[in-house]
Order: C-alpha cells, then structure tokens, then sequence
C-alpha cells in the first residue's frame, strides 16, 4: 500500500523546487532538526521568524529572528517551513493565517531519534506499513494513518485538518470507561490524564496506579493527588525490563531517556502490576513507547487492558505498536485517531 506515498513528492523536494526564499518559522529543538536536514538535502534558508509576541531581537543559528511583516516587507512571497508544534487553537489559528497567505510546509522530523521519512525508510519498512494498516478496525483508523503518513512524506496542513476529530469521540465511542476501572497512567506527569480519566469515568475508580519519572513533576502529582483514595504513585519510568536508565532533566511533558542524564530506575509494567488485572492502560512515555508495551506482554495476554499509546513520538510507531499489540494479544480492535495539533502529534492508539 506504500505505492501511494512514492506517488507524491516529499517536503524537502517541494521546499527545494519551490522557487521561492525558504523561511523558518519557530526555533529551538524542531528547527535544530529541519535544519539538519536542510543541509542533508541542500535547501538554503533565507531568513527565521516567529510569531510576534516571541519575537525580543533574539538570534538563532546566525539568523535575527523576525516578524512575519519584517520578512513580508523584505521577501515579498516566500515558503514557510513550519519548525515548532502546538495545540493551543490560538497558535493553531495563527500557523493557518500564515498559511492562508503564504505557501506553508511542514518538514517532519521524529520527536525522538534522527530517522527520517523519506524514500529509504518507506522502502525499508513497506511491508510493516502494509500489516499495520491491515489490523486497523475501522475506515476512521484507515483514513488517519493514511493520512498521517501522507502528512510525513508532504508536509501539507490540510491533510491533517482532514482527519482532526476531540478526544471525546474516542473515550466516548472507543474506550467507553466505567467507574469501575484499574487504571494504569504511564507517564502521570502533573496528574492532568488523571483528571481526565477521572472525568470520562464518572469519578469512580476500583484503584489507580500512576508512574512519573521526573522528580519535579512526581512532586506535583502527589500534590494532585493528595486526595485521592486507592491510588498508588511511583516515581519510576516504564520500561521493557527492569533497570536504571538516564533521563534527562526537563520538567513538563519532555522528561525522556537521555544520555548523560539523571539516574533514574525504571520497570515493566508486568513487575508494577504483579498480577493486578489492570483494565485501562494510559501511556505517554516520550519515546519508550514501544519499550514499554514489551514489558507489559503478560499484561496484554492475561487481561486485555483497554489502551491508549501516544503513536507519533518516532515515525515507526505508528505501524510498530499496531504490529505488536496484535503479536501479544490477536483479540484486541485497533483504532487510530488525531486530536487537534499541529504538526501530527496527539495521533494516538485506542484498543479495546
């Protein structure tokens, strides 16, 4: 099925034939790795903005950060290649009104690792993207992964406004919680997918368990969760065995495995459990997803916990985890779905 993707022409052959001045549009981390590739692919960058309240005469990579009416005035027409990402609807509106009026792209480049979307990789991995999209449970599902991956090859918006739907269509149609769940949250950070597990089950619960990593962010979910009755918290990260890894040192939502970081112990989900018949399964791991779901295969044999995987943290992922749920346990329906943000993060797994 990976004929369709070849067909069409991909971000960094569009942003180098444009015939236009490329410029960036967001710096840090993402814009780091577009413009890696850049020199990968020999595309030139003629200028750096962002939006205007980020913009305090700041520099990045050899580039004084601009306006978007600084680089209109200078450029006239240009392409914009879209560095950062967001689900905030009033970043989300500002990105569309740039791209109402200037051409604008989206270089995919994985959240973890350093792997691309290009020709190679689809070669590599056709017949994984075939499976996965064949243990798909409905034409939704089908119709997001195809989609998202024309996303990675093209960088084209519109491809993802097309399959946005709220996460309450999939709690509500898909997951269908009850207050009677054994809930596993991997990756609590503050405890906010306890709130919301907690709002889509009504406030009830059998039990809670809830791993964070981060010592910072464990602190704030025991705050979160001072008063909450049948809830174990551990600060440990999710694993495919159990050891002590490095994770660097972010708060927030980005505390991942990371070399040279803080020591930090980390177990499978099996060995937390021991034996507990968990029946919903959260997780948001930043980039150990698919560690995570080879230490939880007793988990998925023995119980057929309902699941939700973040499905975009590196570009296998979205065939990957598929492939491996249906290897453990062949019983589970996969659905796939995007929730609003740009670019195709928030694409997540929903198995029952």
């Amino acid at each position: 099925m990976t004929e369709f993707l070849k067909n069409q022409t991909d971000v960094w052959s569009a942003l180098k034939s444009s015939g236009k001045p490329v410029v960036l549009y967001g710096m840090g981390d993402g814009a780091d790795k577009v413009l890696s590739a850049f020199e990968k692919y020999n595309i030139s960058v003629s200028d750096v903005m962002a939006s205007d309240g980020f913009v305090r005469g700041q520099s990045f990579r050899g580039f004084r950060v601009k306006k978007l009416s600084e680089v209109e005035a200078e450029l006239g027409d240009f392409t914009v290649a879209l560095c950062f990402a967001s689900q905030l609807p009033e970043v989300m509106d500002t990105i569309k009104s740039v791209a109402a009026k200037h051409e604008t792209l989206v270089p995919s480049v994985p959240v973890f690792g350093g792997v691309l979307f290009d020709d190679e990789f689809i070669d590599r991995y056709s017949e994984n993207i075939s499976l996965a999209f064949s243990l798909l449970a409905d034409e939704q599902s089908r119709q997001v992964y195809k989609n998202v991956l024309s996303f990675y090859r093209t960088g084209k918006l519109e491809l993802l406004d097309e399959i946005t739907t709220d996460k309450a269509e999939a709690f509500d149609n898909i997951l269908q919680l009850s207050d009677s769940e054994v809930y596993v949250d991997l990756g609590a950070y503050n405890g906010d997918t306890i709130d919301e597990f907690l709002s889509y089950a009504h406030g009830g619960y059998r039990k809670i368990i809830a791993l964070e990593p981060n010592a910072k962010n464990f602190e704030k979910l025991k705050l979160r969760c001072a008063d909450l009755p049948k809830t174990e918290l551990w600060q440990l990260g999710a694993y495919s065995r159990n050891t002590i890894l490095e994770f660097n040192n972010k708060a927030g939502r980005n505390s991942a495995i990371a070399k040279g970081g803080v020591k930090t112990r980390v177990v499978t989900v099996d060995t937390i459990l021991c034996g507990t018949a968990a029946s919903y399964v959260k997780a948001d791991v930043e980039g150990a997803d698919y560690e995570t779901l080879l230490g939880m295969e007793k988990t998925l044999k023995s119980c057929k916990p309902k699941l939700n995987f973040s499905a975009y943290h590196r570009f296998e992922d979205i065939f990957r985890l598929p492939i491996l749920i249906n290897r453990f346990n062949p019983e589970y329906k996969i659905y796939l779905r995007h929730h609003p943000y740009i670019p195709a993060w928030d694409t997540n797994l929903y198995c029952v």
